[in-house]
């Protein structure tokens, strides 16, 4: 009798096939489904505990992506050789699954939930990200867990104009992609959106984001498939009734003061309003007396009375936008707030920018380096080196708050990428900008979308720094308020209308195109209309922001920086990369101990100089120049006398390039001993005689040199044939001369 009762479901996926498979790994868990696709395996878990968290006021949901580096035949490159801490792309890719399933699951579910994505095989051919989104959604499906799903996850590429579907990781890494969009949604309506292109229009956006869709509720079906054959009964969940005793004393005490505070358009003095009307309406509703009388009792009243207040202010906010179409700061749903913008403010960095939009302020400082200042990437997916980097900073002082500061979190990595991927998007070649780059966003005051502003104050420092930037990008977030058939887009949304709306899309771009996109819901989804619409509005907002960015810098700045490194490119034949490193490295070693210089040299023969020291940076490229320099017939050289024989002596033409300069050669007269004219290391003149096919070279000094007076050559049968120049003679065949002095 078998140990296993395996069900499998198939379906495909842009034309390649996706089984799902559960009942023989990982039975123990809650759910646990093996999915496959071309070669990737991933085993995605999920496991959820009896009992709610004791005094939880929200859903303790954590995901984890597993990354195991034997699934891509790869040993981990850090000291201890075992994988460690996620990676950013797998914080990357957990967030990718967190996101579209947190909003499916029920109010007031406070149960500690784990889901675990395990990579098991890599597939370069076959995405790991849509496979685990995949595998997470099914697996909840099939548990006892409560889940309002199933969803999938798709990406959408762009080759050659046309649209692919869950394009390869060699596509997308060699830009032959121009876009990559990831979408995760039920079979009914669009939960997640994350990627970016190169300057892709709205209406191409839109359409990718509808192709992966239709991909999407094929994956659905089947999940829902899997369901039929091998879920199990949901658990039953029932949240915890209200008592409309206090929903009454919440909504008597509290509406009139939190309309007003809504109404309050500076943040501190708004929260200031909200939070002292939340503390009178609490202690009007216990006292200290209750609390030692009856502690568990005041304590429930405390906390329904606290979770009423928050849904009164949650229902005012929206329905002050819906019936009268004002914000929290008095605006109408497509105003962005005012803006102020600063470029070159810091005198020590490279480039710098500040970036003021409301109350949500960010600083951007550009660091321009060489190589020797790349990132070393070593992942399931590539080993290799990273030229371009942007790093997002969030402090507690942002907020106001006094917070613990250290390691950086998943929001910060996950806003760091979005801006990063926004900005990238328009980065010059490397070959024609040989410099790693490295951007470092502080966000200094947050109310709404410090993400966004990073773009916005990235595009400027870079400019600042005269990165040949060609267009600025700009960013706007976008909200959403809808109850029933009412819906309102919100432009340049408040942390506020974030936190009490239903959607965070933001998009950022150039005034052609998109760059970059992400949009998060907490309803069931989005339409194809409402995302049109929000397309459109987040335009307007940003064509408006543009503007406003064109005060402070318009163009790059012609000059760098004085404090940044210059960088001067010079190409050399492949074939002459081993004479300018040297035996050991030695000859480029010499040549960055005598100038300063960085001297990097790649395999194709690109070698780059850096340097501040224009002077140090020309004796490099001479230096280099001189190495690779072929010697012409007919050219005279300022040589060195490098080693002398019995039959004349080597000189040095070029630094790497020795000639001969035969005894015959060295005078007019007879040279009985080449000691007597030329020691090691003097510097003479030579001309070049002849570079035979061996590539021997034959130098004269005679040639260069006056007859002396009286010198009379020796006539021959041929008449007055002077001095010879040339004749590779040896001591027995040194054929006419001159008379002895």
């Amino acid at each position: 009798m078998s140990l296993f009762n395996i069900k499998t479901v198939s379906t495909e996926m842009g034309g390649k096939p996706i089984t799902l498979e559960t009942g023989k790994l990982a039975k123990q868990a809650d759910g646990a489904v093996l999915v496959s696709y071309g070669d990737t395996r991933v085993l995605v878990t999920v496991c959820c505990s009896k009992e709610p968290r004791a005094g939880a006021d929200f859903f303790p949901l954590t995901i984890e992506f597993s990354e195991k580096y034997y699934a891509a035949g790869k040993i981990p490159g850090s000291f201890h050789k075992r994988e460690g801490r996620p990676t950013q792309e797998g914080t990357l890719s957990a967030r990718l699954i967190d996101r579209p399933i947190r909003p499916l699951f029920p109010e007031g579910f406070y149960y500690d939930t784990q889901v675990v994505a395990s990579i098991l095989s890599v597939d370069p051919e076959c995405d790991i990200d849509v496979a685990a989104s995949i595998g997470a959604s099914a697996a909840l499906h099939i548990s006892n867990i409560p889940f309002n799903g199933p969803t999938a996850g798709c990406r959408i590429g762009r080759v050659n104009g046309q649209f692919v579907v869950n394009p390869t990781w060699a596509q997308l890494e060699s830009g032959e992609s121009d876009m990559d969009i990831f979408v995760t949604a039920t079979k009914n309506a669009i939960m997640m959106v994350e990627g970016g292109a190169k300057e892709a229009t709205e209406e191409d956006a839109l359409n990718a984001i509808m192709l992966a869709h239709s991909e999407i509720k094929k994956v659905c079906a089947a999940i829902e498939d899997l369901r039929k054959q091998a879920g199990v009964e949901k658990r039953v969940f029932t949240p915890a009734p209200v008592d409309a005793n206090i929903v009454s004393k919440v909504s008597t005490f509290a509406k009139a003061k939190l309309e007003q505070a809504l109404r309050t358009k500076d943040k501190g003095e708004r929260y200031s309003l909200v939070k002292d009307t939340k503390k009178a309406l609490l202690e009007s509703l216990v006292t200290d007396a209750q609390k030692k009388a009856d502690p568990d009792g005041a304590k429930k009243t405390l906390s329904e009375a606290g979770a009423q207040f928050d849904l009164l202010q949650y229902n005012l906010m929206r329905e002050m936008i819906l019936s009268e179409g004002k914000r929290i700061d008095g605006r109408d749903t497509k105003s962005v707030r005012p803006i102020e913008v600063e470029a070159g403010i810091l005198p020590r960095t490279h480039g710098s920018s500040l970036f003021t939009r409301g109350e949500t302020q960010v600083l951007a400082a550009v660091t321009l380096g060489t190589s020797d200042d790349e990132q070393i990437v070593d992942t399931m997916h590539v080993k290799g080196y990273r030229k371009f980097m942007l790093h997002y900073n969030f402090p507690p002082f942002s907020v106001g708050e006094a917070g613990r500061m250290g390691g950086t979190s998943r929001r910060e990595i996950g806003h760091g990428n979005l801006a990063e991927r926004s900005i990238k998007a328009m980065m010059p070649a490397y070959d024609k900008f040989p410099y790693t780059v490295r951007i470092v966003c502080e966000t200094l005051e947050s109310n709404g979308s410090s993400s966004m502003g990073s773009v916005c104050s990235t595009s400027m420092a870079l400019m600042d720094a005269g990165v040949p930037y060609p267009k600025p990008v700009a960013g706007i977030a976008m909200g959403l308020i809808k109850e029933g058939e009412r819906v309102a887009v919100l432009t340049d949304i408040l942390g506020d209308e974030d936190h009490l709306g239903d959607m965070d899309f933001k998009v950022a771009g150039t005034a052609e195109g998109i760059t970059g996109i992400q949009m998060d819901i907490k309803i069931e989804g989005v339409n194809e209309a409402i995302m049109r619409q929000a397309l459109a509005q987040a335009k307007e907002g940003r064509l408006h922001i543009l503007g406003q960015m064109a005060k402070a810098i318009q163009a790059p700045k012609t000059e760098m920086s004085a404090w940044a490194p210059r960088i001067t490119t010079i190409n050399i034949p492949v074939d002459k990369i081993r004479e300018v490193i040297g035996s050991g490295g030695k000859v480029i070693k010499d040549i960055v101990a005598k100038t300063g210089c960085k001297v990097d040299i790649n395999d194709d023969g690109v070698i780059n100089i850096a340097t501040n020291d224009a002077a140090a940076c020309q004796k490099a490229l001479d230096m280099i120049r001189g190495i690779i320099a072929e010697v012409e017939v007919g050219k005279t050289y300022k040589g060195i006398v490098k080693k002398i024989v019995e039959f004349g002596a080597f000189v040095g033409v070029l630094p790497t390039t020795d000639g001969l300069l035969h005894v015959s050669e060295i005078a007019h007269e007879r040279v009985n001993n080449v000691n007597d004219y030329l020691k090691e290391g003097d510097e003479i003149e030579v001309k070049v005689l002849e570079v035979d096919r061996g590539g021997k070279i034959r130098l004269s000094r005679k040639a260069l040199l006056p007859l002396p007076e009286g010198f009379v050559p020796r006539e021959s049968s041929g008449g007055d044939r002077g001095p010879r120049e040339g004749g590779n003679r040896d001591r027995n065949d040194r054929g006419p001369r001159g008379p002895r002095r």
